[in-house]
This record gives structure tokens, C-alpha cells and sequence, in this order.
């Protein structure tokens, strides 16, 4: 199974769990920000919002907080902090290439909190441009639940997606330009599938094979660390692993 994914679905199944801690309030309250800047801000007309307050949401964030972010990401409210969008990559261990989209009011903070996790992790902070060329940036759609193939099929080539990816038993993600992700997620949904993320992600071009327990360690703890810094929204590895080689690094 691809890393990416199965790295994708594990945070989308701690998400719950992980919105004790204040970070993922802070990043899923900064993706608001972000999202309402770059539109409209309101989410009926604005798809990124709307999907990025669906998240803050399920991840039980008050409704004071989300009206809070789309007022600040709308320019109608401020708290003197600009945040400005950044993307950092760097190597893991085994060379595994690591894209990070950070939102930050201070980069310089930033890069030294990013260049600390890397050095203890055994990767390194790279320049830009290092490790970019490895990846395109997708739309995603999850699709959970009972999923008969055949008629998933049919809808994907409906709304114009480019591929899917069977993660879980009863996971699958579809992957269609960044354009028309909208409408692949409606399309879906019109069909009976039930879409429970629809996302943009970085998805890289080629993977690297990840076999050695002490690198999958290492490397797990790295990206885990990444994630947990406040600056931090996104963290994308091209790295494959055996399920068992990555359940059992995570303990």
C-alpha cells in the first residue's frame, strides 16, 4: 500500500483524537483563514471553505472559533498576526523526499522549529525546489462505506476523475484535477457515495521503498513531529511500507 495514502487515512483516523491537542484546533482554524482569503468568504459559494469548516467541525471545534477564522481569513477581523503561506521540503530518513505546506506569522521561527525536527530525526531541511519536482498537487476525494466497484467506476468517469485507489476494506480515494474536484465531490455524492473528505494533496511521482525497522521508525516519528508544530498544515512523504512495518513503528 502506498505511503501517502495509508499515511493520509491514519490521519484522518486520529484526527478526532488528535483535536485535544491545541495545534490541530490551531491548523484546521488557519486552513479557515487561508480559505476564506483566497475566496469568497462564505462557504455556500466557496468549496475549500465550506470543506475546511466541515473539518474544524467533525473535529469539534466551536462554532465562536470558526466564525472567528472565516471573519479573519474575510479581513473583517484581526488580531494583529499576518499569516503567510510558505513550503518547505526536505529529506527523511532512507531519502525519503518531504513536502511541507506551512502557515505562518513568522517564518523565521518557522524554519528553525522545521530544521530542529529534521535534524533529530535523521533528515534534513532542504532548499526549495530540492524535492518539489517529485510531486503535483491533486484533488482527493474519500469515499467511505459499502462500495460496489462497478458503479463507483461509472460515477468517477462521470465526474471526470483520473484514477482511484482502493485504501481500506471499505476506503477508497478518488483523484481528478485540482479544477474539478467540486464537482467530482457533488457527483459522488448525487450517486450515494458518502464523501467524507475532499481535499487538495500533493501526490508524489515515484516512491521510495522503506524496509529497514529503524529508518521506518525514525521516519514515522519525523513526520508525526512535523505535523505537530502549530506552523504546520500539511506534511506529503513519498515513501511505501509494509502495513505491519508501519503499525509496528508507530508504537
Amino acid at each position: 500500500m502506498s505511503g501517502h495514502s495509508k499515511w493520509a487515512t491514519i490521519k484522518r483516523q486520529k484526527a478526532v483524537v488528535d483535536a485535544k491537542r491545541g495545534s490541530i484546533f490551531t491548523q484546521l482554524s488557519r486552513a479557515i483563514i487561508v480559505a476564506a482569503r483566497n475566496g469568497i468568504p462564505d462557504p455556500a459559494g466557496n468549496f475549500q471553505l465550506r470543506t475546511a469548516i466541515d473539518k474544524a467541525k467533525a473535529a469539534g471545534i466551536p462554532n465562536d472559533n470558526i466564525d472567528r477564522a472565516v471573519a479573519k481569513g474575510a479581513g473583517t477581523f484581526s488580531d494583529g498576526n499576518i499569516l503567510e503561506e510558505i513550503r518547505y521540503e526536505g529529506y527523511g530518513p532512507g531519502g525519503v523526499a518531504i513536502l511541507i505546506e506551512a502557515l505562518t506569522d513568522n517564518r523565521n521561527r518557522t524554519a528553525a522549529d522545521l530544521r530542529v525536527s529534521f535534524s533529530k530525526n535523521g533528515g534534513n531541511l532542504g532548499e526549495i525546489g530540492c524535492v518539489s519536482w517529485m510531486f503535483s498537487q491533486k484533488g482527493v476525494c474519500v469515499v467511505e462505506g459499502v462500495i460496489d466497484e462497478e458503479q463507483l467506476l461509472e460515477a468517477s468517469l462521470e465526474g471526470n476523475a483520473q484514477s482511484y485507489e482502493m485504501i481500506a476494506e471499505e476506503t477508497v480515494e478518488v483523484f481528478t484535477e485540482i479544477g474539478n474536484l467540486e464537482k467530482l465531490s457533488q457527483i459522488l455524492q448525487v450517486k450515494g457515495f458518502q464523501v467524507t473528505d475532499a481535499e487538495l494533496r500533493w501526490i508524489p511521482g515515484n516512491q521510495v521503498e522503506v524496509t529497514d525497522a529503524d529508518q521506518a521508525k525514525s521516519l514515522l516519528k519525523l513526520i508525526d513531529t512535523l505535523e505537530g508544530l502549530d506552523d504546520v498544515q500539511n506534511v506529503t512523504a513519498n515513501f511505501e511500507m509494509a502495513d505491519n512495518l508501519m503499525v509496528l513503528s508507530m508504537a
